[in-house]
């Protein structure tokens, strides 16, 4: 059984004995047991073991995790500590320079911004290694459809930030008015000049929250 540790074990009792998630399960234990997938099976709900659901101020929503080793551990666009920062992070470090001022972290690691309370998720919790999509179509859409379902329900504002077309599909799941949706083009470097430079999301979240009384994240990486 998928232990959160927080608030959360309480928001999505139940899911976990859906019949989609039992598939979706069985699918996993063959996967793990056979071949390599990532991230570590300990660290698939990493996003939301590290963002409570009443602590959430953001949500950031990625495909897949990376697929080479030693890249993904549970927060989408982060990597852990001693891989390259991946070009897509490269370029949501250049926005936040030019939004808010905030140079280049050293490293990809985003727990800092997990615990701040940006729910960083996947649409896709696992991949094989070295091949992006693979597991995609055997359940998790589902489980993070009700995960963005539930975030929705809640009368706390949150803001929202899809970044390209596989985030922009969940926004017809967000349709209470309490919250923001912010949209723009994927930060790869295939996209980010097509409307993710210059978007200013930080600043504008950040901006957001303020007006509804809560405290802005604090998006320095150390």
């Amino acid at each position: 059984m998928v232990n959160f540790g927080n608030d959360w074990d309480g928001i999505m009792q139940g899911e976990f004995d859906m019949p989609y998630y039992l598939e979706l399960r069985e699918f996993l234990k063959k996967e793990y047991f056979s071949r390599e997938i990532y991230p570590d099976m300990h660290n698939i709900f990493n996003a939301m073991k590290h963002t409570a659901y009443n602590d959430a101020k953001a949500v950031i929503i990625g495909q897949d995790p990376y697929h080479e080793p030693g890249q993904a551990h549970g927060l989408c666009f982060s990597v852990q500590k001693g891989c390259q920062i991946p070009p897509s992070l490269q370029n949501i470090y250049k926005e936040l320079q030019s939004d808010l001022g905030i140079p280049p972290a050293p490293h990809g690691e985003l727990y800092k911004w997990a615990d701040e309370g940006v729910l960083m998720l996947n649409s896709v919790l696992t991949v094989r290694r070295g091949s992006a999509n693979s597991h995609k179509g055997h359940g998790w859409e589902t489980f993070t459809d009700h995960v963005i379902e539930k975030l929705n329900a809640r009368e706390k504002p949150l803001v929202f930030l899809l970044w390209g077309a596989n985030a922009r599909a969940k926004k017809a799941l967000i349709t209470n008015r309490a919250h923001l949706i912010l949209e723009a083009a994927h930060p790869s470097p295939l996209s980010a000049y097509n409307g993710f430079f210059g978007c200013r999301h930080f600043s504008k979240c950040n901006a957001f929250l303020k007006d509804h009384g809560m405290t802005e994240i604090d998006w320095r990486i150390e």
